[in-house]
């Protein structure tokens, strides 16, 4: 199921080729600055830009006896370039070009996730548009409560993707980190302006205060916002996954033709994207909670977030992107079903209509907000069967005296509701 909406792109950005292709942009770029410090010669920068390259069988194949990868891409790269190979990563520590490289990928990764962001920002406000009008109902406590629009309903999900596309490009400006100073960060090895002139150049900044590595709260800030984002999505797919329960019945899912939902039972339509979302930001979160872990390593450095980069990060980005893809495509395909929507806030006899009966007792008839509130509670906790509110106050010799019909069938038509949100959602989408 997940191929069917990942992307080549993000699974190729994560891929092991990528991130050699990454480091050896890093070097490049690190040689073509040294030797226009008259740090190595001019030819050897040349010939590195030129000449490098890498073959992913042969690094594997050096690492097996050196057991460190970046030391098997130098010298992998070092045999393509030739004589000149000597002054790769001169004056470099490995986490040097494994972090400035790790930015480098992230901050694409992003920018790949952005793209499909934006698309169901859009998918989303042209639903809020169909259905800025459909009225339905707002339940609190899983209990009805009062009169809503679904359009209304999902400009807050809107609102919170807003917020969590934002700090998805915060965690992605704290991370465009160049980290060039050495094994202990102290630029021993290398003029302190070598690392900004090579951050200038790959469009990063300098870590201040680095250890050996790129302090790791930057790289937990990227998944904790990645976390929030999916559980934005994943508060959205249990709303959905409500709506769609056989006693609501208020959307369904996209079904497409030669779909089943049941292997046993032919009727089914199951919430099957919302569920599959739903768990996914479960996983998400976990990998947030081990980028946070990672953030306590020994001294200047050690390397336990290595390993766990290497399965957190591939795999959250894929996963951040095919949420977004197929919450989308949720969306885009949707069926909502204004009828019932509406059928359903008259069920319990109206009673999503008594905060405005309350409210017309205080405004037109000087009733006390307590006596008032008492009276509406009796009639509504009072009804039988299939008794309306509107028939049970017709039928009570107090409540009878205070509502003409019109009253009533103006109060229970939700347009008073409809008013009111359909203002606050124009200004909202202006």
């Amino acid at each position: 199921m997940i191929a069917r909406y990942s992307t080549e792109k993000m699974s190729a950005l994560f891929a092991l080729e990528s991130r050699f292709e990454f480091m050896k942009q890093v070097e490049i770029e690190c040689a073509l600055v040294q030797a226009d410090m008259g740090l190595i010669p001019k030819k050897a920068a040349l010939d590195i830009k030129k000449k490098s390259k890498f073959q992913l069988a042969r690094i594997l194949e050096i690492e097996k006896t050196t057991k460190h990868d970046v030391i098997a891409f130098v010298s992998n790269l070092a045999e393509n370039v030739g004589p000149s190979g000597r002054y790769i990563h001169y004056g470099l520590t490995s986490s040097d070009v494994l972090d400035t490289a790790l930015s480098l990928q992230i901050n694409e990764g992003l920018e790949v996730l952005k793209v499909s962001v934006v698309q169901l920002q859009k998918t989303l406000i042209k639903k809020i548009n169909e259905h800025k009008g459909t009225i339905c109902a707002g339940r609190t406590h899983g209990i009805y409560a009062e009169i809503t629009t679904f359009g209304f309903k999902l400009a807050g999900y809107l609102e919170e993707l807003k917020r969590n596309t934002i700090r998805v490009e915060r965690a992605q400006a704290g991370i465009q980190i160049c980290k060039l100073s050495g094994a202990v960060g102290t630029s021993s090895a290398l003029p302190i302006d070598f690392e900004a002139k090579v951050a200038k150049n790959l469009k990063l900044k300098v870590e201040p205060f680095a250890t050996q590595v790129i302090p790791r709260d930057r790289h937990a800030e990227v998944l904790l916002s990645l976390a929030l984002l999916t559980t934005g999505y994943e508060r959205l797919a249990v709303e959905l996954r409500h709506l769609q329960r056989s006693e609501v019945s208020e959307v369904i899912e996209g079904f497409t033709p030669g779909q089943k939902g049941s292997s046993a039972m032919p009727h089914k339509k199951n919430p099957i994207s919302a569920e599959n979302i739903t768990g996914l930001a479960r996983l998400m979160r976990s990998y947030s909670q081990a980028a946070l872990e990672n953030i306590s390593l020994w001294h200047e450095r050690d390397i336990s977030h290595s390993s766990v980069e290497r399965v957190i990060l591939p795999d959250a980005f894929q996963l951040a992107h095919y949420m977004t893809l197929r919450l989308n495509d949720l969306i885009a395909g949707l069926f909502v079903d204004k009828e019932k929507m509406l059928a359903n806030t008259q069920l319990l006899g109206g009673v999503l209509y008594s905060s405005h009966l309350l409210l017309h007792l205080v405004e037109k008839k000087n009733k006390t907000r307590e006596d008032a509130y008492m009276l509406v509670q009796r009639l509504s906790h009072g009804l039988k069967g299939n008794e309306h509110l509107s028939q049970a106050i017709q039928k009570d010799s107090e409540a009878k005296k205070l509502f003409s019909q019109k009253e009533l069938d103006e109060i229970f038509s939700g347009q008073k509701h409809l008013k009111s949100i359909q203002g606050r959602l124009a200004k909202y989408l202006s």
